[in-house]
C-alpha cells in the first residue's frame, strides 16, 4: 500500500528552480534513498516533506491525506537531521521524551512548576518515561539517558536522535545524511543499524545522502535527483545495471564510469575512433556517449581486436587494481578494474590492449537518455573498420 506520494513537487529560490516537478511513490515500510550531487535538491524535497518548507506547486500525500498546507507538527513526520539537533541543555532521556511530551502533555501541563499540579500530569509523564525506557532499551542506549549531548560520542548522539524519531511512532520517517558526522569505520556500523530500525518500525522512510555506497547497500530502491529533477528510480541493482539516463550512469559506481565520445552513422552503426562497435541503433544518427564500467574493460597484451593504450597510472585497492590508461588512437582516459594478479605484469608506462564488451556498453544521446541496442554481433565486442 502507498504511504506516502510525490505529486509534481517545484520549489524555486530567488527565481532559481531547486525541485523541478519530482514525483514519487513509497509504499508501507519501504526505504528510499535520495542521492545526487550538492545542490540536485534533495534536502529541499525532504525538508518540504517535513513540512519546514513549502512547495511552490504539487502535493504530498500521507497517509491518503493530502498534507500540503497543514502544519509541520501535524504531519506525524518525523526527521533526523546531519546535526542530529539535540537539546545541550537536556539529557538524552529529556532529548527523547520531547515529542511524547509535545503530543500528549498539554501546554499547561508542560509549565515546569505548575503543571506538576495539574491533575493526571504525573501519570502522563510516567508513562512517557516508560515508554522512553523502552526505546533507549531497544537500541541499547539506556545506560546513556542520563547524559547530555556534549557528554556523548557522535555516535551516541545519532542513536538518541534516532530514537526520539522513532518514539513518536510516525507516518514517514525522513533522515537528512545523518551519518556524516561519523568517522568510516562507524558509518558502516550505523547503516546495519538503521535498516534494522526501519524495518523495525515499519514506515516509509527517505533517507538522504550524497553517499552511493550508503544508498546501494540500505535501499530497497534509489532516486537518483540531478538539477532538480528524479531521473530514475528503481531498486539498486536495476540502476546500477539498467541507468536510464548518462549522469545516473556517472553517479553510481566506483571508480566512475567510463563516458566516451562517438558517432553514429546514417544506418545505426556506432563509430568510435578508428573502431566501429558490433552493434546497431535503429532510427538515429549523430553523436552519442559510449559508456562502460571499470570492472567491464578487458585488459591485456595488444592484439588486432584490442584497443591499444598507455598506462598512466595504478591504484593498488587490496582486493582490486584500478588502471588508468590513455587510448591511443583518440587520446581519451578509460579506467580498468582488475585483480591484483592480472596487474603483476602491468607497469606505468607500458602499452597494453582494451576490449570492450559490446554486451557490456551503454549507449546515450546527446540528451543523456539511453539508446537501445538493437542487435549485437556474435563477435561482442568492438572490432576494427576494415
Amino acid at each position: 500500500m502507498t504511504v506516502l506520494s510525490l505529486n509534481g513537487i517545484t520549489k524555486s529560490f530567488g527565481g532559481n528552480p531547486i525541485l523541478k516537478g519530482v514525483s514519487l511513490e513509497a509504499k508501507d515500510g519501504e526505504f528510499i534513498a535520495l542521492v545526487g550531487p550538492s545542490g540536485c535538491g534533495k534536502s529541499t524535497l525532504l525538508r518540504i516533506v517535513a513540512g519546514l518548507d513549502h512547495a511552490d506547486g504539487g502535493d504530498i500525500i500521507i497517509g491518503g491525506r493530502n498534507v500540503s498546507t497543514i502544519n509541520a507538527a501535524d504531519r506525524n513526520v518525523a526527521m533526523v537531521f546531519q546535526s542530529y539537533a539535540l537539546y545541550p541543555h537536556l539529557t538524552a532521556g529529556q532529548n527523547i521524551a520531547v515529542p511524547l511530551a509535545m503530543r500528549r502533555l498539554s501546554a499547561a501541563q508542560r509549565l515546569p512548576i505548575l503543571g506538576n499540579l495539574m491533575p493526571g500530569q504525573k501519570a502522563i509523564r510516567t508513562g512517557i518515561q516508560n515508554h522512553v525506557q523502552d526505546m533507549a532499551s531497544a537500541l541499547k542506549i539506556d545506560h546513556l539517558l542520563d547524559r547530555k549531548p556534549g557528554q556523548m560520542s557522535g555516535g551516541q548522539r545519532q542513536r538518541v536522535a534516532l530514537a526520539r524519531a522513532m518514539v513518536r511512532q510516525p507516518n514517514v520517517f525522513l533522515m537528512d545524511e545523518p551519518l556524516s558526522n561519523l568517522d568510516a569505520n562507524l558509518r558502516v556500523h550505523a547503516r546495519g543499524e538503521i535498516v534494522d530500525l526501519h524495518r523495525r518500525a515499519g514506515v516509509p522512510t527517505l533517507y538522504v545522502t550524497h553517499d552511493q555506497s550508503e544508498a546501494l547497500s540500505m535501499a530497497d530502491r534509489v532516486a537518483v535527483m540531478i538539477g532538480g529533477n528524479l531521473l530514475q528510480l528503481a531498486t539498486p541493482q536495476e540502476i546500477y545495471d539498467n541507468p536510464a539516463h548518462v549522469e545516473v550512469a556517472r553517479f553510481l559506481g566506483q571508480p566512475r564510469i567510463n563516458v566516451l565520445d562517438a558517432q553514429m552513422d546514417k544506418a545505426g552503426l556506432v563509430r568510435f575512433g578508428a573502431t566501429t562497435l558490433a552493434a546497431r541503433v535503429p532510427n538515429a544518427a549523430g553523436k552519442v556517449m559510449l559508456a562502460i564500467r571499470p570492472e567491464f574493460v578487458g585488459v591485456g597484451v595488444e592484439t588486432s581486436d584490442a584497443l591499444p593504450a598507455r598506462v598512466e597510472r595504478l591504484e593498488f585497492l587490496g582486493s582490486e587494481v584500478v588502471v588508468y590508461a590513455r587510448l591511443a588512437a583518440i587520446a581519451e582516459l578509460v579506467v580498468a578494474k582488475i585483480s591484483p594478479q592480472q596487474s603483476a605484469s602491468i607497469r606505468i608506462g607500458s602499452t597494453i590492449g582494451l576490449t570492450l564488451p559490446s554486451e557490456k556498453i551503454f549507449l546515450f544521446g546527446e540528451d543523456g537518455a539511453r539508446l537501445k541496442i538493437e542487435a549485437v554481433s556474435h563477435a561482442g565486442k568492438l572490432e576494427a573498420v576494415r
